[in-house]
């Protein structure tokens, strides 16, 4: 809930983990290069960086090259949600324990 990361508004006010919970542990253990620690904080934000990488990339590419950022989809996004949702609802369960941070 609260130490040297801060605390989640979240998890004080509801007492659940939001799917955010754990990610910056996470990306300070990915920056270490300890992934094993990283899944066990945040596996979302581990499965995730590479797509964020790949995106950024994608961006500087297009940005430098004049070329236009390709538009999004929108079951993309809806997709994108509903895992969200699932991930979130799986890491407060008793079954998903193991997805807690």
């Amino acid at each position: 809930m609260s130490g040297s990361w801060g605390f989640c508004p979240w998890k004080w006010l509801v007492g659940l983990d939001c799917p955010g919970c754990g990610g910056l542990r996470a990306v300070n253990d990915l920056t270490h290069g300890d992934v094993l620690a990283a899944v066990s904080s945040n596996l979302l934000v581990v499965l995730l960086a590479p797509v964020a990488i790949a995106l950024w990339l994608l961006w500087v590419h297009r940005t430098r090259t004049g070329l236009p950022m390709p538009t999004v989809p929108g079951w993309v996004w809806g997709g994108g949600l509903v895992g969200l949702a699932i991930f979130t609802v799986l890491r407060n369960l008793p079954a998903g324990a193991w997805l807690a941070s």
